[in-house]
């Protein structure tokens, strides 16, 4: 069974930095794509960053130069790294896992999801 466990999240200032943790068990993020979305209230889920099983990362445009997506293959888990935190940037984050390889920014090209962890960023 496929379970992801988020963690990392809280309260932070604008311009802090917080880094998300997302732990997988029964499945190797080695060999697969992972994700981070967030979801605010009342908006859509939206892709912030993908690495692909081979470490091809991509990003939303509105965290580019700011996050870093991450993976250590032997602890089954991804990060993301949050620098340059903004007000904006609060919302629920979520993990993701696909069954393929490569990435895709659907939220429907993924498979399982964590439970979320929330990320408040106050001014």
């Amino acid at each position: 069974q496929v379970q992801l466990v988020e963690s990392g999240g809280g309260p932070v200032q604008a311009g802090g930095s917080l880094r998300l943790s997302c732990a997988a068990s029964g499945y190797s993020v080695a060999r697969h794509c992972m994700a981070w979305f967030r979801q605010a209230p009342d908006t859509e889920r939206d892709r912030v960053a993908l690495i692909s099983g081979d470490g091809v990362t991509s990003y939303a445009d509105d965290v580019k130069g700011r996050f870093t997506i991450s993976k250590d293959n032997a602890k089954s888990t991804v990060y993301l790294q949050m620098n340059g935190l903004k007000p904006e940037d609060t919302a629920m984050y979520y993990c993701a896992a696909a069954g393929n390889s490569w990435c895709l920014p659907s939220m429907n090209f993924y498979n399982y999801w964590g439970q979320g962890t929330q990320v408040t960023v106050s001014s």
